[in-house]
Protein backbone atom coordinates (compact mmCIF):
# COMPACT_ATOMS: atom_id res chain seq x y z
CA UNK A 1 0.00 0.00 0.00
CA UNK A 2 3.21 2.44 0.62
CA UNK A 3 3.98 2.23 -2.81
CA UNK A 4 0.79 2.35 -4.25
CA UNK A 5 0.53 5.35 -2.27
CA UNK A 6 3.64 6.50 -3.33
CA UNK A 7 3.34 6.18 -6.80
CA UNK A 8 -0.31 7.65 -7.34
CA UNK A 9 0.73 11.23 -4.74
CA UNK A 10 -2.02 9.70 -2.05
CA UNK A 11 -1.71 8.99 1.69
CA UNK A 12 -1.48 5.16 2.60
CA UNK A 13 -4.65 5.65 4.55
CA UNK A 14 -6.20 7.03 1.47
CA UNK A 15 -4.87 3.69 -0.53
CA UNK A 16 -6.51 1.25 2.38
CA UNK A 17 -9.80 2.90 2.47
CA UNK A 18 -9.93 2.14 -1.65
CA UNK A 19 -8.74 -0.99 -1.31
CA UNK A 20 -11.78 -1.48 1.67
CA UNK A 21 -14.42 0.26 -0.93
CA UNK A 22 -14.81 3.11 1.63
CA UNK A 23 -17.47 5.67 0.81
CA UNK A 24 -14.93 8.20 2.71
CA UNK A 25 -13.59 8.92 -0.35
CA UNK A 26 -14.31 9.79 -3.94
CA UNK A 27 -15.32 6.97 -6.01
CA UNK A 28 -13.15 8.72 -8.93
CA UNK A 29 -10.45 7.94 -6.23
CA UNK A 30 -11.37 4.82 -5.15
CA UNK A 31 -11.91 3.96 -8.93
CA UNK A 32 -8.60 5.20 -9.66
CA UNK A 33 -6.48 3.42 -6.65
CA UNK A 34 -8.34 0.07 -7.25
CA UNK A 35 -7.69 -0.19 -10.72
CA UNK A 36 -3.87 0.54 -10.21
CA UNK A 37 -3.48 -1.87 -7.89
CA UNK A 38 -5.47 -4.69 -9.65
CA UNK A 39 -2.64 -4.03 -12.96
CA UNK A 40 0.03 -4.47 -10.60
CA UNK A 41 -0.96 -7.29 -8.85
CA UNK A 42 -1.77 -6.38 -5.26
CA UNK A 43 -2.81 -9.07 -2.96
CA UNK A 44 -4.29 -7.80 0.30
CA UNK A 45 -2.66 -9.78 3.16
CA UNK A 46 -5.33 -11.12 4.96
CA UNK A 47 -3.80 -12.58 7.76
CA UNK A 48 -2.03 -9.44 8.53
CA UNK A 49 -5.33 -7.66 8.47
CA UNK A 50 -6.63 -10.47 11.14
CA UNK A 51 -3.68 -9.97 13.28
CA UNK A 52 -4.45 -6.39 13.42
CA UNK A 53 -7.94 -7.11 14.58
CA UNK A 54 -7.19 -10.01 17.10
CA UNK A 55 -3.15 -9.77 17.62
CA UNK A 56 -3.20 -13.58 17.51
CA UNK A 57 -0.78 -15.87 15.76
CA UNK A 58 -1.21 -16.56 12.48
CA UNK A 59 -2.46 -20.28 11.36
CA UNK A 60 0.07 -23.03 9.85
CA UNK A 61 -1.74 -23.48 7.05
CA UNK A 62 -0.92 -25.86 3.53
CA UNK A 63 -2.92 -25.37 0.52
CA UNK A 64 -3.65 -28.57 -1.33
CA UNK A 65 -5.03 -28.74 -4.56
CA UNK A 66 -7.07 -32.18 -5.47
CA UNK A 67 -8.47 -32.50 -8.91
CA UNK A 68 -11.48 -34.43 -7.89
CA UNK A 69 -12.20 -35.32 -4.15
CA UNK A 70 -14.13 -37.75 -5.23
CA UNK A 71 -11.85 -40.24 -6.68
CA UNK A 72 -10.20 -42.96 -4.37
CA UNK A 73 -6.46 -42.21 -5.31
CA UNK A 74 -7.02 -38.51 -4.46
CA UNK A 75 -9.19 -39.23 -1.58
CA UNK A 76 -5.99 -41.39 -0.10
CA UNK A 77 -3.47 -39.03 -0.93
CA UNK A 78 -5.35 -36.20 0.83
CA UNK A 79 -5.81 -38.31 4.05
CA UNK A 80 -1.87 -38.82 3.76
CA UNK A 81 -1.26 -35.11 3.46
CA UNK A 82 -3.97 -34.33 6.34
CA UNK A 83 -1.92 -37.08 8.42
CA UNK A 84 1.72 -35.98 7.84
CA UNK A 85 0.66 -31.95 8.03
CA UNK A 86 -0.88 -32.32 11.87
CA UNK A 87 1.98 -34.43 13.13
CA UNK A 88 3.78 -31.39 11.91
CA UNK A 89 1.55 -29.04 13.18
CA UNK A 90 0.09 -27.82 10.15
CA UNK A 91 -3.21 -27.72 8.90
CA UNK A 92 -4.74 -27.91 5.49
CA UNK A 93 -7.08 -25.57 3.26
CA UNK A 94 -8.34 -28.19 0.45
CA UNK A 95 -9.85 -26.48 -3.12
CA UNK A 96 -10.77 -29.03 -5.86
CA UNK A 97 -10.17 -27.77 -9.16
CA UNK A 98 -12.58 -30.13 -10.91
CA UNK A 99 -10.11 -30.95 -13.87
CA UNK A 100 -10.46 -27.04 -14.69
CA UNK A 101 -8.34 -24.83 -15.56
CA UNK A 102 -9.49 -21.55 -14.80
CA UNK A 103 -10.90 -23.24 -11.28
CA UNK A 104 -7.19 -23.90 -10.77
CA UNK A 105 -6.29 -20.51 -11.56
CA UNK A 106 -8.76 -18.82 -9.25
CA UNK A 107 -7.83 -21.07 -6.22
CA UNK A 108 -4.17 -20.43 -6.52
CA UNK A 109 -4.79 -16.45 -6.47
CA UNK A 110 -7.25 -17.27 -3.17
CA UNK A 111 -4.42 -19.20 -1.87
CA UNK A 112 -2.01 -16.18 -2.21
CA UNK A 113 -4.60 -14.07 -0.73
CA UNK A 114 -5.00 -16.33 2.47
CA UNK A 115 -0.77 -16.34 2.50
CA UNK A 116 -0.63 -20.04 2.91
CA UNK A 117 2.90 -21.12 3.51
CA UNK A 118 3.04 -23.33 0.37
CA UNK A 119 1.04 -25.22 -1.66
CA UNK A 120 0.54 -28.84 -2.65
CA UNK A 121 -1.02 -29.62 -6.16
CA UNK A 122 -2.05 -32.21 -9.20
CA UNK A 123 -2.74 -30.11 -12.01
CA UNK A 124 -5.71 -30.32 -13.72
CA UNK A 125 -5.93 -32.32 -16.94
CA UNK A 126 -6.40 -29.32 -19.50
CA UNK A 127 -4.05 -27.37 -17.88
CA UNK A 128 -1.59 -26.09 -20.39
CA UNK A 129 -0.50 -22.63 -19.59
CA UNK A 130 1.64 -22.13 -15.97
CA UNK A 131 1.58 -18.96 -15.01
CA UNK A 132 -0.55 -19.24 -11.96
CA UNK A 133 1.84 -21.95 -10.30
CA UNK A 134 4.43 -19.39 -11.38
CA UNK A 135 3.05 -16.37 -9.64
CA UNK A 136 2.91 -18.73 -6.13
CA UNK A 137 6.35 -19.29 -6.86
CA UNK A 138 7.42 -15.81 -7.68
CA UNK A 139 5.29 -14.63 -4.50
CA UNK A 140 8.12 -16.94 -2.37
CA UNK A 141 5.30 -20.01 -1.88
CA UNK A 142 6.91 -23.12 -1.89
CA UNK A 143 4.97 -25.30 -4.51
CA UNK A 144 4.96 -29.31 -4.60
CA UNK A 145 3.18 -31.33 -7.23
CA UNK A 146 2.42 -34.96 -6.94
CA UNK A 147 0.62 -37.45 -9.23
CA UNK A 148 -0.25 -34.68 -12.48
CA UNK A 149 3.27 -32.93 -12.20
CA UNK A 150 4.26 -28.93 -14.67
CA UNK A 151 7.19 -29.89 -16.22
CA UNK A 152 7.00 -26.72 -17.33
CA UNK A 153 8.24 -25.16 -13.95
CA UNK A 154 11.12 -26.83 -11.76
CA UNK A 155 9.68 -27.10 -9.14
CA UNK A 156 9.97 -30.07 -6.60
CA UNK A 157 7.43 -33.26 -7.28
CA UNK A 158 6.00 -36.53 -5.48
CA UNK A 159 4.93 -39.40 -7.88
CA UNK A 160 4.62 -43.00 -8.19
CA UNK A 161 7.07 -45.25 -10.74
CA UNK A 162 4.08 -44.87 -13.65
CA UNK A 163 6.59 -46.53 -15.91
CA UNK A 164 7.45 -49.43 -13.40
CA UNK A 165 4.15 -50.09 -12.72
CA UNK A 166 2.99 -49.95 -16.31
CA UNK A 167 5.99 -52.19 -17.44
CA UNK A 168 4.83 -54.81 -14.85
CA UNK A 169 1.13 -54.95 -15.54
CA UNK A 170 1.81 -55.66 -19.33
CA UNK A 171 4.80 -57.81 -18.64
CA UNK A 172 2.06 -59.94 -16.69
CA UNK A 173 -0.33 -59.84 -19.33
CA UNK A 174 2.54 -61.19 -21.86
CA UNK A 175 3.56 -63.66 -19.28
CA UNK A 176 -0.54 -65.31 -19.37
CA UNK A 177 -0.27 -65.81 -22.32
CA UNK A 178 -1.56 -62.18 -24.22
CA UNK A 179 -0.52 -61.48 -27.51
CA UNK A 180 -2.77 -58.27 -28.70
CA UNK A 181 -2.56 -56.08 -25.69
CA UNK A 182 -4.65 -52.70 -26.34
CA UNK A 183 -3.56 -49.59 -24.13
CA UNK A 184 -6.43 -47.28 -22.53
CA UNK A 185 -4.22 -43.79 -21.73
CA UNK A 186 -4.94 -40.10 -20.98
CA UNK A 187 -4.22 -37.08 -23.09
CA UNK A 188 -0.41 -37.58 -24.05
CA UNK A 189 0.22 -33.93 -22.68
CA UNK A 190 0.22 -35.20 -18.74
CA UNK A 191 3.97 -37.01 -17.88
CA UNK A 192 1.78 -39.75 -15.97
CA UNK A 193 0.14 -40.98 -19.87
CA UNK A 194 3.57 -40.89 -21.10
CA UNK A 195 5.16 -42.63 -18.58
CA UNK A 196 2.64 -45.40 -18.66
CA UNK A 197 2.31 -45.58 -22.49
CA UNK A 198 6.18 -45.76 -22.25
CA UNK A 199 5.96 -48.69 -20.02
CA UNK A 200 3.40 -50.59 -21.75
CA UNK A 201 5.53 -50.52 -25.15
CA UNK A 202 8.48 -51.24 -23.43
CA UNK A 203 7.33 -54.33 -21.94
CA UNK A 204 5.64 -55.04 -25.40
CA UNK A 205 9.18 -54.69 -27.66
CA UNK A 206 11.10 -56.59 -24.58
CA UNK A 207 8.54 -59.34 -25.30
CA UNK A 208 9.50 -59.34 -29.20
CA UNK A 209 6.03 -57.79 -30.04
CA UNK A 210 5.70 -54.98 -32.12
CA UNK A 211 3.29 -52.15 -30.67
CA UNK A 212 0.21 -51.15 -32.86
CA UNK A 213 -0.90 -47.90 -32.57
CA UNK A 214 -4.86 -48.89 -33.79
CA UNK A 215 -4.48 -50.26 -30.19
CA UNK A 216 -3.80 -47.13 -28.17
CA UNK A 217 -7.15 -45.11 -27.49
CA UNK A 218 -7.35 -41.76 -25.56
CA UNK A 219 -9.87 -42.80 -22.48
CA UNK A 220 -9.54 -42.33 -19.12
CA UNK A 221 -12.73 -43.03 -17.40
CA UNK A 222 -16.08 -45.38 -17.03
CA UNK A 223 -18.30 -43.42 -19.47
CA UNK A 224 -15.95 -43.64 -22.40
CA UNK A 225 -14.21 -46.79 -22.01
CA UNK A 226 -18.22 -48.33 -22.71
CA UNK A 227 -18.83 -46.25 -25.38
CA UNK A 228 -15.40 -47.07 -27.32
CA UNK A 229 -14.88 -50.58 -26.21
CA UNK A 230 -17.90 -52.53 -27.91
CA UNK A 231 -16.47 -51.51 -31.73
CA UNK A 232 -13.07 -52.73 -30.11
CA UNK A 233 -14.26 -55.94 -29.29
CA UNK A 234 -15.96 -56.35 -32.90
CA UNK A 235 -13.00 -56.32 -34.89
CA UNK A 236 -11.87 -59.51 -36.68
CA UNK A 237 -8.48 -59.55 -34.31
CA UNK A 238 -9.81 -58.48 -31.44
CA UNK A 239 -7.27 -57.61 -28.39
CA UNK A 240 -6.83 -60.35 -26.34
CA UNK A 241 -5.38 -58.04 -23.14
CA UNK A 242 -6.06 -54.73 -22.36
CA UNK A 243 -4.11 -52.68 -19.93
CA UNK A 244 -6.20 -49.05 -18.54
CA UNK A 245 -4.27 -45.98 -17.43
CA UNK A 246 -6.92 -45.95 -13.95
CA UNK A 247 -9.09 -48.91 -12.33
CA UNK A 248 -12.76 -46.90 -13.76
CA UNK A 249 -11.51 -47.37 -16.86
CA UNK A 250 -10.78 -50.68 -16.51
CA UNK A 251 -14.07 -51.53 -14.80
CA UNK A 252 -15.79 -50.17 -18.25
CA UNK A 253 -14.06 -51.89 -20.21
CA UNK A 254 -14.61 -55.18 -17.97
CA UNK A 255 -18.70 -54.12 -17.90
CA UNK A 256 -18.59 -54.36 -21.47
CA UNK A 257 -17.07 -56.88 -22.20
CA UNK A 258 -19.14 -59.03 -19.99
CA UNK A 259 -22.51 -57.90 -21.51
CA UNK A 260 -21.42 -58.91 -25.51
CA UNK A 261 -20.54 -62.38 -23.62
CA UNK A 262 -16.89 -62.42 -23.49
CA UNK A 263 -15.48 -64.70 -20.55
CA UNK A 264 -13.08 -62.66 -19.13
CA UNK A 265 -9.97 -63.89 -18.36
CA UNK A 266 -10.27 -66.39 -20.96
CA UNK A 267 -11.20 -64.34 -23.93
CA UNK A 268 -10.13 -61.10 -22.63
CA UNK A 269 -7.40 -60.54 -19.77
CA UNK A 270 -7.82 -56.45 -18.30
CA UNK A 271 -5.54 -54.80 -15.65
CA UNK A 272 -5.85 -51.39 -14.15
CA UNK A 273 -3.98 -49.00 -12.26
CA UNK A 274 -4.81 -47.66 -8.79
CA UNK A 275 -5.97 -50.34 -6.71
CA UNK A 276 -9.17 -48.61 -5.31
CA UNK A 277 -12.72 -50.13 -3.41
CA UNK A 278 -13.85 -50.99 -6.81
CA UNK A 279 -11.36 -52.84 -7.88
CA UNK A 280 -12.18 -55.11 -5.55
CA UNK A 281 -16.41 -54.79 -5.65
CA UNK A 282 -16.35 -55.87 -9.84
CA UNK A 283 -17.11 -59.33 -10.70
CA UNK A 284 -14.03 -60.95 -11.22
CA UNK A 285 -12.13 -58.79 -9.04
CA UNK A 286 -9.83 -56.51 -10.96
CA UNK A 287 -5.98 -56.90 -11.45
CA UNK A 288 -4.31 -53.78 -10.84
CA UNK A 289 -1.38 -51.59 -10.27
CA UNK A 290 -1.65 -50.05 -6.80
CA UNK A 291 -0.02 -46.20 -6.20
CA UNK A 292 0.38 -45.99 -2.55
CA UNK A 293 -1.78 -42.55 -2.62
CA UNK A 294 -1.63 -42.43 1.04
CA UNK A 295 2.51 -42.36 1.19
CA UNK A 296 2.33 -39.85 -1.98
CA UNK A 297 0.30 -37.36 0.02
CA UNK A 298 2.91 -37.87 3.44
CA UNK A 299 5.89 -37.46 1.31
CA UNK A 300 4.31 -34.56 -0.39
CA UNK A 301 4.09 -32.53 2.83
CA UNK A 302 7.25 -33.79 4.27
CA UNK A 303 9.01 -32.00 0.85
CA UNK A 304 7.17 -29.29 1.06
CA UNK A 305 7.70 -28.33 5.01
CA UNK A 306 11.54 -29.37 4.62
CA UNK A 307 11.36 -25.90 2.05
CA UNK A 308 8.65 -24.07 4.33
CA UNK A 309 11.43 -24.61 7.67
CA UNK A 310 14.57 -24.22 5.52
CA UNK A 311 15.64 -27.91 5.61
CA UNK A 312 15.80 -27.77 2.18
CA UNK A 313 16.72 -24.09 0.01
CA UNK A 314 13.48 -23.11 -1.47
CA UNK A 315 15.47 -23.42 -5.11
CA UNK A 316 16.36 -27.00 -4.57
CA UNK A 317 14.35 -29.38 -6.51
CA UNK A 318 13.40 -32.71 -4.56
CA UNK A 319 12.21 -35.54 -7.01
CA UNK A 320 10.55 -38.62 -5.14
CA UNK A 321 9.78 -41.42 -6.36
CA UNK A 322 6.82 -43.96 -4.43
CA UNK A 323 7.33 -47.73 -5.81
CA UNK A 324 4.04 -49.36 -7.29
CA UNK A 325 2.91 -53.13 -6.81
CA UNK A 326 0.87 -55.39 -8.77
CA UNK A 327 -2.23 -56.92 -7.29
CA UNK A 328 -3.22 -59.75 -9.29
CA UNK A 329 -6.92 -60.87 -9.22
CA UNK A 330 -9.41 -62.27 -11.28
CA UNK A 331 -9.52 -60.54 -14.48
CA UNK A 332 -6.12 -61.87 -15.23
CA UNK A 333 -4.95 -65.58 -16.01
CA UNK A 334 -2.49 -67.36 -14.58
CA UNK A 335 1.31 -66.83 -16.08
CA UNK A 336 3.08 -69.02 -17.90
CA UNK A 337 6.39 -69.33 -18.73
CA UNK A 338 8.33 -67.50 -21.61
CA UNK A 339 9.56 -68.96 -24.76
CA UNK A 340 13.40 -67.75 -25.01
Amino acid sequence: MKDIARELGVSVATVSRALQDSTRISAEQRERIQTYAREHHFIPNMLANTLRRTRLEPTRIIGVIIPQIAHYYFSTILSGIETEASLRGYHIMVAQSDERYEHEVRICQSFLEQRVCGVIVSQAKDTIQHDHFQHLLDAGVPLVFYDRICTGLNTSRVVVDDYQGAYAAVTHLIRTGCQHIAFYGSNMHLEISKNRYNGYRDALLKAGQTPDETLYFECDNRDDAELITPQLLQRERRPDGVFAVNDDTAIGILYTAKRMGLRVPDELSICGFTNGERARACDPMLTTVEQRGHQVGEEAVKVLLDHVEGHIPIEKVERRVIKTRLVIRGTTKEAMELKS
